[in-house]
C-alpha cells in the first residue's frame, strides 16, 4: 500500500478553496447547518451562522469543505488507517479565524489547547472518516483532530497525543 503524506494531500487545496469561495458563498456568509450540528466554531472568528456569531457545522457542511486524505498510524489505532478530513487551515480560513490559541473541546468536556498556527499552519486535520466509513462517537468520532504522526517524527510526542482531541464538538478561537 503507497503511503501519501498530508502534504501531497494539501497540494491541490489552493484550487479547491478558489472553487469553494467562487460558488456563490460569501467570504462573511456561512449557510445555516440544516443537519444534527457536529462541531461548533467560536471566538475569534468573522464568519458565523448563529446569532451569538458562532459558526455551526453539520456533517455535510464539513464535508462540503476541501479535503484531506492522510494515511498513518496512531497510538490509539492497529496498522496504517486512512483518514478522511478537513485540514485545519482550510477549517480557520472557512471561519475567518485569527487568534494565538484553539481550545479544542470533546463530547466529555475533555479540552486540549492548540496553537493557532498549528491550524493555520497545516500541521494537523479534523477527519471524519476512517477507512472511508463515518467516525462513530464509539470509535472517537465524529470528528477527531489528528496529526500526519507518519510524516514528521517530531508528532511522536505526548503533546501530540494530548492534542489529537477525540469526539471534538467545538473549537474557542482566542
Amino acid at each position: 500500500m503507497q503511503r501519501h503524506s498530508m502534504r501531497h494531500a494539501l497540494a491541490g487545496l489552493g484550487a479547491a478553496v478558489l472553487l469553494l469561495w467562487s460558488g456563490g458563498v460569501q467570504a462573511d456568509q456561512l449557510e445555516r447547518p440544516q443537519g444534527r450540528v457536529i462541531l461548533t466554531v467560536s471566538g475569534g472568528i468573522a464568519v458565523s451562522n448563529t446569532a451569538d456569531d458562532a459558526a455551526e457545522f453539520d456533517r455535510t457542511m464539513i464535508e462540503a469543505l476541501p479535503s484531506v486524505t492522510v494515511m498513518t498510524t496512531t497510538p490509539w489505532t492497529e496498522g496504517v488507517v486512512t483518514f478522511d478530513g478537513v485540514s485545519g487551515a482550510d477549517l480557520m480560513q472557512a471561519v475567518g479565524g485569527q487568534g494565538e490559541t484553539v481550545s479544542a473541546v470533546a463530547l466529555n468536556d475533555y479540552a486540549a489547547d492548540i496553537p493557532f498556527d498549528e491550524f493555520a499552519g497545516g500541521a494537523l486535520f479534523v477527519a471524519y472518516r476512517q477507512d472511508g466509513q463515518p467516525i462513530s462517537v464509539r470509535e472517537r468520532g465524529p470528528l477527531w483532530i489528528l496529526y500526519p504522526f507518519d510524516d514528521e517524527p517530531e508528532y511522536d510526542d505526548q503533546i501530540y497525543y494530548a492534542r489529537s482531541v477525540w469526539q471534538l464538538r467545538s473549537l474557542e478561537v482566542r
